[in-house]
């Protein structure tokens, strides 16, 4: 959400902010509006003080037995009664269609934001590890003679329909070694506290991060109005929607392992091989709260600690700063992080780090109070993938399989799997 008092302040700052995005003349058709808004509120307010003088004159009169004035007064109150209602209920709903416009926009990109159309104008900023080089042919996850025996798409399919996957045996276990790793690291390494948030919410609170109204196709809504939540990041922002913190209560910095939800309605086509790309899935979310002079540096203490479960994976990856023309909606600046996939030959997206501003906090209501009093200000949001753990798993499958379709693994998750090395060909670990 954007604010209307520094648009009417420099619209010409907003536009050019908005033009980065493919917005132009954004700020027009706001200010007419509400500058509409506005005289009509100044409109009820005068007349609101004419009925409260006439209502006074009222009793005056009928206490000197002045019965054509009392008659006169008492009709000049109910009309002003009546403008005054009208004009209200008119600014009212100036005001939502306001507020409307205003969420419909995306966030203002920060300047140090490159400019481009898509991902071909990314910019790398970090490049780390080197890709294993194999003496036969790499395949992709799937295709792993080890990883058949444990990843059922036809099962899935019959049970849920396309872009679904049933894990089983050692598989499975690999999956639910690699979240464990991550929360434990995030947790005992990088000082994250670890939250366990529902995956049904209400729709404000899909409001609240961004997901609605605009992208309601992109997640599932429930029969009862609940929505499923594509990212925890909805849960654990939300922690201070509608809510006055004192400053000393930040940074603070969560992390929940959950399940995922998301229709992909703009992807048919796109990723359908494997379960790079699911409708369920799970995700180590990270979420910070913090005021608005240290959300940059946050940024790159979030990605840092996205990294950081890569490196010890052993996985080599790529980071990227996102132009204008592939960020999100809700994001001043996002940092994706990559990992090579030997079975593609290529980079892909396994984290994607924002740093929101107070865009959420303004939606969500969401304040802290100064340690030295005034007024509340709005909070600023980050949020950020610890990893997508199906992605991580895809990396990690791929990084390590042998030439016998037998998958090494990484020290790092040997004692998640009971010391288990590798997963063979069978399917079983050894």
């Amino acid at each position: 959400m954007h604010d209307i008092r520094a648009i009417r302040e420099n619209p010409d700052q907003f536009d050019a902010a908005m033009a980065r995005r493919g917005i132009s003349g954004a700020s027009s058709e706001i200010l007419t509006l509400d500058e509409a808004r506005r005289a009509t509120i100044l409109r009820a307010e005068t007349a609101q003080a004419d009925q409260n003088k006439a209502s006074k004159e009222v009793g005056a009169a009928k206490a000197k037995g002045d019965e054509t004035e009392f008659e006169r007064l008492r009709a000049l109150v109910a009309e002003k009664k009546a403008e005054v209602a009208a004009m209200q209920a008119e600014a009212k709903e100036m005001d939502a269609k306001l507020t409307e416009m205003l969420s419909a926009l995306p966030n203002i990109p920060l300047d140090a934001v490159p400019d481009g159309a898509d991902e071909d104008d990314n910019v790398e900023v970090r490049k780390w590890g080197h890709p294993r080089n194999f003496s036969f042919d790499p395949v992709e996850h799937f295709e792993i003679e080890g990883v058949k025996h444990g990843m059922d798409f036809e099962t899935a399919a019959k049970l849920s329909g396309s872009r679904f996957v049933v894990l089983s045996g050692g598989v499975v276990r690999i999956h639910r070694a690699l979240a464990q790793f991550m929360i434990d690291t995030h947790v005992e390494e990088n000082g994250l506290t670890e939250t366990w948030t529902p995956v049904l919410v209400r729709p404000e609170m899909m409001y609240g991060t961004g997901q609605l109204p605009k992208f309601g196709e992109d997640s599932y809504e429930t029969t009862n109005g609940w929505w499923l939540v594509p990212t925890a990041e909805v849960t654990l922002t939300n922690i201070v929607s509608d809510a006055i913190v004192e400053e000393s209560y930040l940074p603070r910095r969560y992390v929940a392992h959950t399940q995922c939800f998301r229709s992909e309605a703009g992807s048919a086509g796109k990723d359908t091989a494997g379960m790079l790309r699911q409708h369920q899935f799970e995700k180590v979310e990270m979420v910070s709260i913090t005021h608005p002079s240290e959300s940059h540096a946050e940024l790159d203490r979030m990605t840092s600690c996205a990294q950081g479960i890569l490196e010890k994976l052993g996985l080599a990856y790529r980071t990227v700063v996102l132009c204008v023309g592939d960020m999100g909606f809700g994001a001043r600046q996002t940092h994706d992080i990559e990992v090579w996939l030997p079975g593609q030959n290529t980079y892909r997206e396994i984290s994607s780090c924002s740093v929101c501003g107070d865009f959420q906090a303004r939606r969500m209501n969401a304040r802290f109070r100064p340690e030295g009093g005034g007024k509340p200000e709005f909070l600023h949001t980050l949020n950020g993938s610890g990893l997508a753990v199906g992605r991580c798993l895809i990396a990690v499958l791929e990084n390590g399989q042998q030439a016998d379709g037998s998958v090494d693994l990484p020290e790092v998750l040997h004692p998640y799997l009971g010391g288990k090395t590798r997963l063979g060909s069978d399917g079983v670990l050894a």
